[in-house]
């Protein structure tokens, strides 16, 4: 008897899975809420060097007299004030009027028409130390990686349940003592511990729902979670709408977190995981909680200890999995590699995206709550591509699409912008859904004893990929059209590379390498089969034609 049979027997996809997925989507939720915070919390307003005179008197705004501020603060090239540069008197007596200007030094005045505070008007991170600002949400997405590859191993050891606790707490914890930092320092170390626990989040919430969903319903179970991110996106924009100052608005996207553990209680642990580690008594607990709440009272009957003994394999209940399992065997070898080549391809393709649209011209409030609302369509358009023509053909169909229409917009002359700007809208929607699928196809194609470590891994390169986004987008200063190029390229050679991975659609989940290594075997004896009769097939294609042409 196979696990799936137990699933269907139980109810497949019922009050139980519903309770599950729903209880699972806040912590998905609350995701975007950090992983976008920076836009916000980072934002660099309009600034000028503070004269250290009582015209500045304290007020934190840019109108005073722009004549008198002439005579203090040099014109740039656009006709607007230096943010970074002052008249300084002595050094136009020392050194001649060419050389009479000088770094602000009585610190700056900001505008805040827009924003009452933020990291970079906390520490005056601007001008020569603006790069410090920037760096921030590259410390923070340095911890999602160290967290993805660590909850990765974590929950495969110890559960999904327990370290999802530790996640939440974590995150939790981080996140409020990054709100009350007193120094960039401590910050940054709180935003990095943040995000690694974020990353647990991420990694473990997706597996544990789709190991307790059935074969046909795992589509709408990751589909459904999936778009509780795009929810998190549009409400970080009405959050930060209405808080404007940093350290409230870091408090505020962390109180999800609260709600998140007090729902925990009701999470069950993975019975499937369990079953792999030899934890009979306690699969059977939760297997017989999911009948009775699904109503299906007739079924615990059967869920004899004996039968779900057997289940077990006895060498996953003694071996302690790590990460080199991942490539230890052809067949899961295989997989690793192109798993990770289409997570990379699919973050540096979104997030590229991203950086290259410039807005629909109205605030960022909207342009960031519009983002999240494009994301909707493109996940339902996910979940029927996903059962109409089955995971390897959508992720493959997504990444190659995302990349053909970068490559078709960098033949679409500039002035065209309102062309180039929906054709890009469109691609970000498709490398969404790339994204979306990638989580669904990924944690089947890994069995259940190195499910988290797989997810973890493909995770760990994906947030690689969002690193090395903005990085690519510098090479247009080589060549304009650089970036868009090597996206488009990316996106078409790994969605091409995705035909190499079996299709899991309908197929019960692998739970040990056995299982992966089997199915490897089976796939390529029947491609081996198909081939041949292929072979068959020519060759008395050919000979008919050679008896034809001999009559003739």
């Amino acid at each position: 008897m196979l696990f799936e049979d137990i699933l269907d027997d139980v109810g497949g996809f019922s009050k139980f899975q519903f309770l599950l997925v729903s209880i699972l989507c806040l912590p998905r939720a609350i995701l975007p809420l950090h992983f976008l915070l920076y836009n916000f919390i980072s934002a660099t307003p309009p600034h000028r060097c503070a004269l250290g005179s009582p015209e500045d008197g304290g007020v934190a705004a840019l109108g005073s007299d722009p004549e008198a501020l002439a005579l203090r603060i040099p014109l740039q090239n656009d006709g607007s004030f230096s943010s970074c540069r002052v008249y300084d008197p002595q050094l136009a007596f020392d050194l001649g009027p060419g050389n009479r200007t000088a770094p602000c030094p009585h610190g700056w005045i900001y505008d805040q028409s827009q924003f009452s505070s933020t990291t970079a008007t906390e520490w005056d991170l601007v001008c020569e130390d603006k790069h410090l600002n920037q760096a921030l949400a590259t410390y923070f997405f340095l911890g999602v990686t160290v967290g993805a590859i660590l909850f990765g191993h974590l929950s495969d050891k110890f559960g999904r349940k327990s370290m999802l606790l530790v996640a939440l707490i974590t995150s939790t914890t981080f996140g409020v003592t990054s709100a009350f930092s007193t120094s960039y320092v401590m910050f940054v170390v709180c935003r990095a511990l943040c995000g690694m626990a974020l990353s647990g989040l991420s990694v473990i919430g997706v597996v544990l729902g789709i190991e307790w969903t059935d074969v046909k319903h795992r589509t709408l179970a990751g589909i459904v979670m999936s778009l509780s991110w795009s929810v998190g996106n549009m409400l970080l924009a009405l959050l930060a709408y209405f808080i404007r100052d940093w350290r409230h608005l870091a408090l505020a996207v962390t109180m999800p977190c609260v709600a998140a553990i007090i729902s925990w209680w009701w999470l069950p642990e993975s019975a499937r995981w369990l079953l792999t580690k030899g934890r009979v008594e306690e699969a059977k607990k939760y297997l017989v909680q999911c009948a009775k709440m699904n109503k299906k009272n007739e079924c615990t009957s059967s869920l004899e200890t004996e039968a779900l003994r057997k289940m077990t394999v006895a060498e996953l209940a003694e071996k302690n999995n790590s990460y080199l399992d991942l490539v230890k065997t052809p067949h899961l070898r295989k997989i690793t590699l192109c798993s990770g080549l289409f997570w990379f391809a699919a973050t540096s393709l979104y997030y590229g995206i991203s950086f290259r649209i410039s807005g629909f011209g109205v605030s960022i409030y909207l342009t960031q709550f519009i983002y999240g609302a494009i994301e909707v369509p493109a996940k339902i358009l996910s979940y029927f591509a996903l059962d109409w023509i089955g995971r390897r053909n959508s992720q493959a169909g997504f990444l190659i699409t995302t990349g053909a229409l970068i490559g078709i917009n960098t033949a679409i002359p500039l002035d065209y912008s309102v062309l180039r700007t929906c054709i890009a809208v469109v691609a970000k929607g498709f490398s969404e859904a790339a994204l979306a699928t990638a989580f669904i196809y990924t944690t089947e194609l890994y069995p259940t004893s190195l499910r988290q470590h797989g997810l973890g891994y493909t995770s760990c390169i994906g947030r690689i990929g969002i690193s090395l986004a903005p990085m690519i987008m510098l090479l247009e200063d080589v060549w304009l059209l650089l970036p868009p190029l090597i996206l488009a390229g990316m996106g078409i050679i790994s969605g091409s590379l995705v035909f190499m991975l079996p299709e899991t659609h309908n197929i019960c989940l692998p739970e040990n390498i056995y299982d992966v290594e089997e199915e490897g075997r089976a796939l390529l004896h029947r491609q081996k089969e198909a081939n041949g009769d292929a072979k068959i097939e020519l060759k008395e294609t050919n000979s008919k034609d050679t008896t034809a042409a001999q009559d003739n």
